[in-house]
């Protein structure tokens, strides 16, 4: 990170329990609220709207190409559909495949659904051998990367991942990019036009990071939230820090929007520890202006 200078993020919305997997659509900015069970947007000028209530807990968030929204259930591992009349119906089942919570998604041009999962009980599992035996061999259990297709078909899209979160497709839908949060890395593949990927290659190495929600610019280089610090990271291929933005409080997800979609939105909180801050309201959403705008997906 020698040579870059950093800008410090201004407060935007606060008062949210847990916020993750932020998305611009519609002049806003769309975020999952895991603990509200709530799906809610805000306008530039920071007034909140409540869009849909998620029971079990939303987390990824996307759209098919008709516009209905398709959310993540992060506790029955499947993704829901947001029908035209109002219904929230199971649209893919991430079971068994799926080997713990469901986490960040991002949803092609074609309406094919990349979804993430913990793949292991992250809290327990450092509540009985401490954090620092996630990144010892044999380090944490790793998981698979799921597609499910228009028709609500579930397949493998990549295995042996180490807690995959934050995603994104380059704007000519021929690169994904996946953040490995407990390897410390950007992973990258091919993708073709069926959706498969192939060619799996290290995109960025990030080892004194924990790579968590992810959005791509412009200039083809990747924003990056650090779980475990107060910072988000603009990252070019091969892992050079090109800019910095620090936040209050660790940040989880990022998204960049706003009217020119040069407004880096972060989404913060003390912790993800559940069991600390399920009961809290102490997550927000911080901002700030960057210099290229976003692209791609989500």
């Amino acid at each position: 990170m020698t040579g870059t200078t950093a800008s410090q993020a201004r407060p935007f919305i606060e008062g949210i329990r847990f916020g993750e997997c932020p998305r611009w659509r519609d002049e806003r900015l769309w975020y999952a609220d895991f603990y509200n069970e709530s799906v809610c947007s805000a306008g530039e000028l920071g007034d909140v709207r409540l869009e849909l209530e998620v029971p079990g807990e939303p987390a990824g968030l996307g759209w098919l190409p008709d516009g209905r929204l398709l959310v993540v259930c992060r506790k029955d591992r499947t993704i829901l559909r947001h029908e035209t009349d109002g219904r929230l119906v199971e649209h893919g089942d991430l079971n068994p495949t799926a080997t713990f919570y469901g986490n960040d998604m991002v949803v092609d041009r074609e309406g094919r659904a990349y979804a993430g999962n913990f793949g292991f009980d992250l809290d327990g599992f450092i509540e009985e051998r401490g954090e620092a035996a996630l990144f010892e061999p044999p380090g944490a259990p790793t998981t698979s990367l799921i597609r499910v297709d228009p028709d609500g078909s579930a397949h493998v899209a990549a295995d042996d991942l180490s807690f995959p979160n934050g995603m994104v497709i380059t704007p000519d839908g021929g690169t994904f990019i996946v953040a490995e949060t407990l390897r410390g890395r950007l992973t990258a593949f091919d993708r073709a036009d069926d959706g498969t990927l192939s060619g799996r290659r290290e995109w960025a190495p990030l080892p004194w990071c924990a790579p968590d929600g992810i959005c791509l610019d412009a200039d083809g280089r990747v924003w990056v939230a650090n779980a475990v610090a107060p910072e988000c990271l603009l990252i070019a291929e091969g892992g050079v820090v090109v800019d910095r933005v620090v936040t209050s409080q660790n940040s989880f997800a990022c998204m960049l929007g706003g009217a020119d979609g040069r407004t880096l939105y972060v989404m913060t909180a003390p912790t993800s520890t559940e069991s600390v801050i399920s009961g809290q309201t102490a997550g927000k959403i911080e901002q700030a202006r960057v210099d290229v705008g976003g692209a791609g997906l989500p």
